[in-house]
């Protein structure tokens, strides 16, 4: 018998009877509280076995976390939502949230050291004292009280890739506090390289080969984040902060092809060079001021002030030996700006009833120029566009005022339920110049109710309504690039595009099993579309086009079910067990072929799978996360083309160790069964997808391969 055979036995019984030893460690841990507004508050002590490195990874132990973190269907992620609202970032610190959509509450999670944190509210219940409203939980993540405290975390780490490339990265952060001023300053970089390798088989309609395509692609980013978080207490009624990010990223980008045409003979085979050089600079400044009167009534002001200039040069060479010639020049500039300023005022009614009141004014702006050179054999070239024939020379200034007047009423029905009600009113102005000259207004009213229904301290039931608006994505007014197709250099932009608006229900059922060994929360919505937005025809007399608009009205409606499970029945409390399923469907009518269809890349739900194993006698955790998305039903349909895409699930598995100078090593491992992403697109010619003929098939399919890492973490 193999020697290796014993020792892989011994290792697993060390861990087993660890294991089974730790089963009355956790519950000698001061257990989480849940009080009688449905908040669990899990104190420090509780995450004390595990030895967390920062605030994120004693969340990481918590069941059902991702519940909370998720916020539910119905919140927009912080960059996409409409201005500051009610709703964004699920994340308060100390109870509040931090004005931001970069440098939200989220991203600090990672920078807050667990020695710092003195509990973690789980808030399950409504409340006119939350920065937030609309999410199905919030987290608040409580820090230690102190005259003065300061700590500071630091990572440091290598990833190695698939081709061999060895990037470095790190980051740093330093938290606390001196007397009435809090502060929490960090730093970080870290490489985001990938060598992505593809292939692509066309066939004609007769199912001929046409042509194949090697593709290798490597993007080289290594991003820079600096942000600063300072708070002052004034008074015991006054309290301001000021938070700050700057983001710096320049992600060179290479695809070179190698094409085979085999409709030819003999077959002749090229090589294409494209060449990307892309620069991307963030920079946020916001902040709040808060002024508590000596009634219990509360004045809160934010304010938000942001950029973001994205600056790219697409070149395409075809290289024939020595020979390498340029066929396009694409130069791509946009710059986004928003300044946004909310004020609320919140007032007690009764014992059990508060409102609140809120204005806010927002201004976004972006200003887009586009130039398209393509070489020409007839025409001149300009040095303005690489030396080739100008074929698009494009420029947009975008700009939305928005206001908005909002009212909550927060009413406590009993110790068990609760009801809060929001009535929104919005007006906003849309105006364009450039190429197009155009001048719109927009009114909406959006009313939500929430109720939540505590049927025993394990069982909550949550039911909402509410009327939601999208944010449009000003670079669909504009003429833009599209990536994604090598044969559609830009994509035509829409002046008359009109924002998504949607009615969503959504019931959820929450049960936490006792002596905090579990969370199953299920949850079932509907949607109701309102100008759904899709590829609709712009064609002129002699070019058939595409550009996002809207097409109509659709449907959107699914369910899931989250679980997370302690094996604490098993003596193996410390073994968590996280899984999703959902499972989702759309409707809307196709524009092209007046067919019923899914939404765009709609698709049929996903599911995912997670395992922790914490091993606190030998200062070890480790696990797995594996997600991937159900086959079939993610398709997108243009005016002279279909896709359907497809790819295999992702994995990461992670062993982390407690080691030598009181540092934490970990190693990760990523896409190790090396996932592919595939793509079948279907071309039509003569006419749309709906009058045409199929000229061609695409059946591609890519992948970056594993990515293996090692990081050093510590705090002094």
């Amino acid at each position: 018998m193999s020697p290796v055979i014993p020792a892989k036995k011994s290792l697993i019984h060390a861990i087993a009877l660890a294991s089974a030893m730790q089963a009355g460690s956790l519950m000698a841990q001061d257990a989480p509280v849940t009080d009688d507004d449905s908040t669990v508050t899990y104190p420090a002590s509780y995450f004390a076995q595990f030895e967390p490195f920062s605030a994120n990874d004693m969340l990481d132990r918590i069941p059902g976390i991702s519940v909370a973190r998720s916020g539910g269907s119905n919140t927009s992620s912080d960059s996409s939502r409409r201005g500051l609202g009610l709703g964004g970032d699920q994340i308060l610190i100390n109870g509040r949230r931090i004005t931001g959509k970069g440098n939200e509450g989220n991203s600090q999670l990672s920078r807050i050291p667990a020695d710092q944190v003195q509990h973690i509210e789980i808030i399950r219940g409504t409340s006119a004292d939350l920065d937030v409203r609309g999410g199905s939980q919030v987290i608040n993540i409580v820090l230690l009280e102190a005259e003065s405290r300061s700590s500071v975390a630091y990572e440091l780490n290598a990833d190695h890739y698939h081709d061999g490339e060895v990037k470095p990265g790190g980051k740093i952060s330093l938290t606390g506090s001196r007397g009435a001023f809090e502060y929490l300053l960090s730093a970080e970089t870290e490489p985001r390289w990938e060598w992505r390798k593809g292939f692509e088989v066309s066939t004609l309609a007769d199912g001929s080969l046409n042509n194949t395509i090697a593709r290798d692609t490597r993007t080289d980013s290594q991003p820079l984040t600096l942000s600063a978080n300072l708070g002052y207490q004034f008074s015991d009624s006054d309290i301001a902060h000021l938070n700050i990010q700057y983001e710096d990223t320049d992600s060179p980008f290479r695809d070179d092809r190698f094409l085979t045409d085999y409709q030819v003979s003999p077959i002749v085979s090229r090589v294409e060079e494209d060449i990307t050089a892309s620069s991307n600079e963030f920079w946020e400044v916001g902040g709040d001021y808060e002024h508590s009167f000596a009634n219990g009534n509360r004045w809160k002001t934010l304010w938000i002030v942001n950029r973001k200039e994205d600056d790219s040069l697409r070149e395409r060479f075809v290289v024939d030996g020595a020979d390498r010639s340029k066929d396009l020049f694409l130069d791509n500039y946009n710059r986004y700006q928003e300044r946004i300023i909310r004020s609320s005022y919140s007032m007690g009614l009764t014992d059990t009833q508060d409102i609140e009141f809120g204005l806010e004014r927002a201004q976004t702006i972006l200003d887009s120029t586009l130039k398209l050179g393509l070489l020409s054999s007839t025409e001149p070239g300009s040095a303005e566009f690489g030396g080739l024939t100008p074929f698009t020379n494009a420029n947009a200034t975008v700009e939305e005022i928005r206001y908005e007047a909002s009212a909550v009423h927060n009413w406590q029905i009993n110790s068990r339920m609760s009801l809060e009600s929001t009535l929104i009113f919005e007006q906003s102005e849309i105006s364009q110049s450039g190429d197009v000259s155009k001048s719109r207004d927009f009114d909406f009213v959006r009313p939500k109710i929430d109720y939540r229904f505590d049927l025993t301290p394990s069982l909550q039931f949550r039911a909402t309504i509410e009327k939601d608006v999208a944010q449009l994505s000003f670079n669909d007014f504009t003429a833009n690039t599209d990536s994604g197709d090598d044969e559609q250099n830009e994509v035509t932009g829409n002046p008359d595009l009109r924002q998504e608006q949607s009615w969503r229900y959504d019931l959820n059922l929450e049960y936490r099993f006792n002596n905090d060994n579990g969370v199953i929360n299920s949850n079932v919505y509907f949607h109701d579309l309102e100008d759904v937005i899709d590829r609709i025809d712009v064609s002129t007399g002699s070019s058939i086009l595409s550009a996002n608009g809207n097409i109509g009205d659709g449907e959107r409606y699914g369910a899931a079910v989250d679980g997370s499970l302690r094996l604490a029945g098993w003596d193996l409390p410390n073994i968590l067990l996280t899984s999703r399923v959902e499972v989702v469907d759309s409707s809307v009518t196709d524009p092209f072929l007046g067919i019923d269809r899914r939404l765009n890349r709609g698709g049929r739900g996903s599911w995912r799978l997670g395992f922790r194993h914490d091993v606190s006698s030998l200062g070890l955790n480790y696990g797995v996360n594996y997600n991937e998305s159900f086959e079939g039903g993610i398709l997108a349909y243009d005016i002279d083309k279909i896709e359907d895409y497809d790819s295999d699930g992702f994995l990461l598995a992670f062993v982390e160790k407690q080691g030598w100078g009181g540092l934490i090593y970990r190693f990760e491992a990523t896409n190790v069964h090396e996932s592919y992403r595939c793509r079948i697109r279907t071309r039509f010619v003569n006419g749309t997808i709906a009058t045409g003929n199929i000229s061609e098939i695409e059946d591609s399919c890519s992948h970056t391969g594993e990515k293996y890492a090692i990081k050093i973490r510590g705090t002094f």
